[in-house]
């Protein structure tokens, strides 16, 4: 039988922001390992969007060989921690396991997630270091320089595995901490800031450089970098720029874009304030639009930052929320609300300028739409109010415009996305590659990370051809 994960215990976990999940212990993971069938033509790899050797690694685990696993999986992914923890194996790699026909797939995240933090348990980042740095000497230096703007997954995977080849890589990043999406959006109970660290300092050993504070399209043109000496740059700024729903009240105070409100709890730690000087304007009952993953990290964090009740609410019914399984479990475990099939309409303000209702429409589902989803119709005569004092809005992202303004030759479409060639992720500016959020509005981790290394991939073979 797959392994359950051990978790703190709800009551327990909503009062911190320590980890959720706590890991397999060595013999619940061989154990797991040893349900692999070892597939001649693994299926589970093709499900892979960075093509990890699946069965390969899984083997290591069932042989006890977890250092020699955590290495088989950094030949094609530099950041397992991360992904171990917060990528949807559930519908990729995982839903192709052949044992799912049956019984229950390998918990191939699970696995990724044991190995890569047994290895950082055991000899920390260092251990990659001087194999980098033999690997880096036995090959001959490349002298060409690549520029990565954007340190999110895509940006450090396109930059780890071009480091890796021998070129010289640096990192532009415009927030003051590296980590994109990773740092000011997925929150310390789901992925710990010391495990993001330690992945970007393993892609530091490998000789990437990191320049931080740095805004490419404000600090830097596309044009001044190549000015300074890159051949090549890779576009990699995600989609930070949040969407409304454009209703009555949405500017009265105590409305959040869940872009805000968790960059506050995350990135500027409002979660430890007043050890650290970033407050939280939040009320006692709080509502938060949506039902992605975002909206449920945001959920929860508003729970454990003292919200005496939180309420998700949502369009559509559970079947049809875009958040992980896992999560949605978890957001019940800790007493989250769930109003399904509510449109709200109108955020209604007390003589302050606060938020003190939301009204709402009751909803139910017509035929599909274009998103795979049956489409929700509004009820004639359901509206109804909800108590709340905080509002959340956590309906997706788009790209922010800054840097495409700032390069109006660099082609985009929908939403301000930038068209790339899919197989090399290349722009329609010689030298200017992109990937990641940035070229498909909002998308998985390990989707990004796809893309950064078809990136790596396409930007090598040019700068060879070029030479």
């Amino acid at each position: 039988m797959r392994p359950k994960m051990p978790k703190q215990k709800p009551r327990e976990r909503i009062k911190n922001f320590d980890p959720v999940a706590l890991g397999l212990s060595e013999e619940q993971a061989r154990l797991e390992a040893k349900r692999c069938l070892q597939c001649k033509k693994p299926l589970c790899v093709k499900g892979c969007p960075v093509e990890i050797d699946i069965p390969a690694f899984i083997k290591l685990i069932a042989e006890g060989k977890f250092n020699q696993a955590a290495e088989k999986i950094k030949e094609k992914n530099n950041l397992p921690a991360i992904c171990g923890r917060v990528c949807p194996q559930e519908t990729q790699c995982e839903i192709e396991c052949i044992l799912g026909e049956k019984s229950t797939p390998i918990a191939i995240g699970v696995l990724e997630r044991f190995a890569a933090d047994w290895q950082l348990n055991q000899f920390k980042v260092e251990s990659s270091k001087s194999k980098v740095q033999k690997t880096q000497t036995a090959k001959k230096r490349q002298t060409a320089k690549v520029a990565v703007v954007g340190s999110g997954p895509a940006g450090l995977t396109c930059a780890a595995d071009l480091a890796k080849i021998g070129y010289r890589v640096s990192i532009f990043e415009s927030l003051h901490k590296p980590g994109g999406v990773l740092i000011y959006g997925i929150p310390e109970f789901r992925l710990p800031k010391k495990i993001l660290n330690a992945e970007v300092d393993y892609v530091r050993t490998l000789g990437v450089e990191l320049q931080e504070n740095i805004l490419i399209g404000k600090t830097f043109s596309l044009t001044d970098l190549f000015s300074q000496g890159y051949e090549a740059i890779f576009i990699a700024v995600g989609a930070g720029l949040p969407q409304f729903l454009n209703i009555p009240g949405e500017n009265l105070d105590r409305v959040y874009s869940a872009n805000e409100f968790l960059t506050r709890v995350n990135l500027m730690k409002a979660y430890l304030f007043p050890e650290y000087d970033t407050p939280i304007n939040m009320g006692r009952k709080i509502a938060v639009i949506g039902a992605g993953n975002v909206a449920f990290d945001a959920a929860r964090s508003a729970l454990r930052l003292g919200a005496e009740e939180t309420s998700i609410v949502y369009r559509r019914s559970e079947k049809e929320m875009p958040a992980r399984a896992e999560e949605v479990e978890n957001a019940k475990e800790e007493g989250i609300k769930f109003f399904l099939l509510t449109l709200p309409v109108k955020i209604i303000s007390d003589d302050k300028g606060y938020v003190k209702a939301m009204e709402c429409l009751k909803m139910r589902l017509g035929e599909e739409d274009s998103s795979g989803r049956r489409r929700p119709i509004p009820i004639e005569g359901s509206e109804f109010t909800l108590n709340v004092d905080t509002v959340i809005v956590a309906i997706g992202q788009k790209p922010n415009p800054l840097l495409t303004k700032a390069t109006p030759q660099l082609k985009t479409g929908k939403n301000g996305v930038i068209i790339v060639e899919k197989k090399t992720q290349s722009t329609n500016l010689k030298g200017v590659y992109a990937g990641g959020d940035i070229t498909t509005g909002a998308d998985t981790v390990i989707s990004a990370m796809g893309a950064g290394k078809r990136a790596a991939k396409a930007i090598n073979n040019y700068i060879r051809e070029a030479a």
